[in-house]
């Protein structure tokens, strides 16, 4: 049997994109500079999550420590985007996870990847437009809700939403327009919303800090049981619920933990930055620093507005819906709640438009690639946009908002977005340590003006074509003490499968960490072992990596030391989906 179509079939699935990154020529508008890419990533990433998260997760979770809990997320979160920091210095094109995985991976993957992306953002888009308009519909007395439930109820439960959300539509197609017009004038509407936000942000802050009391912090249980028995009862409460054993961390630190995993969530968006490597200015420098600014400012507002919320009143009186308000009301500024108000509806916005900004870049590269209809590609000569594209995924994202109730995707969405960061981060790795003649061909780096002393050849003399080739035997002398300096396709191979197996053992230490976590807090013998074990192999296999010789070539941003953030990065990432994925799982059954 001949099996060379088969093998040519497996070779189209896995086939690399070669990227000639040494122009600037871009069929899109080159006009954002590093100011809009803070501003989009900031806009993105701190949505409406940060005015109802911080209360649930307190709450729930980690009392006043989820100050802890939102400083490792957002750790968790700066080693992803340092990962797409440097992989938006050596590719700076339009495409985010989907150009990375195409031009390291190959095909299948990529093409898995982009359409994991249109649907997250297809859903993130939809959701956050139903809650705007819920937001909205809460501030006028749920007129809207009362008028579509008289005459345009739809009973289709567990199928269809309850009515439809014509508002909801109406917002898509209004920022539908916005970006069809210009990614200039969204970028300035987007930086208008995100100053409000923060503005209000700040406002929150402060009021934490000058009404609060580190009394809040340090309560014990009998202020517990006074505060149930009291008459003034601003929340619900469960009789039942479990309020901790008092003190900073009343949950322990495996409730700091699981609180991390949630508010990991609160930090996704920034990658919408990646997908502007053809429209903005010098992408090499602000790309990285538009990344990694906007998620040290994010970290910086969660942990403020966390810590004043926790200040303001006990953690076990917050409401898990609306703690700002709650908590003005407690401390006597009733008034505060409009401030609050118009800071979640510009957050909304923000996020809305965070949301909708990359959806049609994706698409676009894709269809650029040939593996969505070529007609997607199109852009539109004068306002040098995708308009076809931006067009689509604006009506496929507005019918979604008016038929369907996504809470229960929303969960999906997060899992699809983390899995494109893990992605990144092995691809990131896997082209640190691969020889100039794969990497070149790969990708270049792209020259500007500016950069132009930046970047070496990577041209390799003849002379040098066999020792590239690393015809040595492995070894474990070999596999250790490499004698070139420059990497080889051998050494580039052993990355390539160190890589996988780190990646196994990762994932099997997060299911290990989520299913096996009371033993493990009890101490158990042969679960103490086990860990040891699998933590001792990823050790293994990353000083392996790291003690290849890695690329030369010289870029505007690059991590000294990736190889040793990769897998705290990828386990924190993993452990975060197994937390969402199990809790998905389990209220869906």
């Amino acid at each position: 049997m001949d099996c060379k179509p088969l093998i040519y079939f497996g070779r189209q699935l896995f086939r690399r994109k070669y990227v000639d990154c040494s122009s600037e020529e871009t069929r899109l508008a080159r006009c954002l500079n590093t100011l809009d890419l803070v501003a989009l990533g900031v806009g993105s990433t701190l949505g409406a999550g940060v005015y109802v998260l911080a209360g649930a997760v307190a709450r729930e979770n980690s009392g006043p420590a989820i100050v802890i809990s939102f400083l490792i997320a957002a750790l968790a979160s700066v080693l992803a985007g340092l990962c797409y920091a440097e992989f938006g210095a050596r590719v700076p094109r339009t495409g985010s996870a989907y150009l990375y995985s195409y031009v390291t991976v190959g095909e299948l993957c990529a093409f898995i990847t982009g359409w994991n992306l249109i649907l997250a953002y297809v859903i993130g888009t939809s959701s956050v437009a139903r809650a705007w308009s819920a937001t909205f519909d809460e501030l006028i007395g749920k007129r809207i809700e009362i008028f579509c439930h008289q005459h345009m109820a739809m009973n289709a439960p567990n199928i269809l939403a309850e009515y439809p959300d014509i508002f909801a539509v109406f917002i898509i197609l209004l920022l539908t327009g916005l970006l069809s017009f210009g990614v200039k004038e969204s970028a300035m509407v987007t930086k208008v919303f995100t100053c409000i936000n923060v503005l209000v942000l700040c406002f929150v802050m402060l009021s934490g800090f000058v009404k609060g009391s580190l009394k809040n912090w340090q309560l014990s249980e009998n202020t517990f049981i006074n505060g149930t028995n009291s008459t003034e009862n601003l929340t619900e409460r469960d009789s039942t619920w479990h309020y901790g054993a008092g003190g900073f961390m009343p949950y322990g630190f495996s409730g700091v933990l699981s609180g991390a995993a949630t508010c990991f969530y609160a930090f996704v968006g920034f990658d919408c930055i990646a997908t502007t490597g053809e429209e903005v200015k010098n992408p090499q420098r602000a790309i990285p620093f538009g990344i990694v600014a906007s998620l040290l400012i994010c970290f910086v507002a969660y942990f403020g507005v966390s810590a004043a919320l926790t200040l303001m009143m006990p953690y076990y009186l917050l409401d898990k819906n609306s703690p700002l308000p709650v908590a003005f009301k407690y401390i006597g500024w009733d008034g505060a709640k409009y401030a609050v108000a118009v800071g979640s509806l510009c957050a909304l916005s923000t996020s809305l438009l965070g949301s909708i900004f990359p959806m049609p870049r994706v698409i676009f590269a894709m269809a650029e690639d040939g593996l969505l209809f070529r007609g997607l590609a199109r852009i539109n000569k004068r306002t040098k946009t995708p308009l076809i594209a931006t067009v689509v995924s604006g009506v496929v994202a507005a019918i979604m908002a008016l038929l369907f109730d996504l809470k229960d995707l929303v969960d999906l969405m997060s899992i699809g977005t983390l899995l494109a960061y893990s992605l990144v981060a092995a691809c990131v790795l896997v082209l640190r340590y691969q020889p100039d003649q794969f990497s070149n061909a790969t990708y270049q780096m792209a020259n500007t003006s500016d950069d132009t002393d930046m970047t070496e050849s990577a041209s390799t003399s003849e002379s040098q074509a066999e020792v590239l080739q690393g015809n040595d035997r492995l070894s474990l002398n070999v596999v250790l003490f490499p004698e070139n300096t420059h990497p080889t396709q051998q050494s580039g191979s052993l990355v390539n499968t160190c890589v996988g197996f780190n990646g196994l053992f990762i994932l099997i230490l997060c299911l290990f960490t989520v299913y096996a976590k009371d033993p493990l807090l009890e101490g158990k013998p042969w679960s103490i072992c086990l860990l040891l074990v699998i933590m001792l192999l990823c050790t293994f296999f990353t000083v392996i990596i790291a003690r290849q010789p890695e690329n030369k070539t010289k870029l505007s941003f690059k991590v000294s030391i990736l190889n040793f953030l990769c897998c705290p990065c990828s386990y924190l990432i993993d452990f975060s989906e197994f937390k969402l994925s199990s809790i998905y799982i389990f209220g869906f059954i």
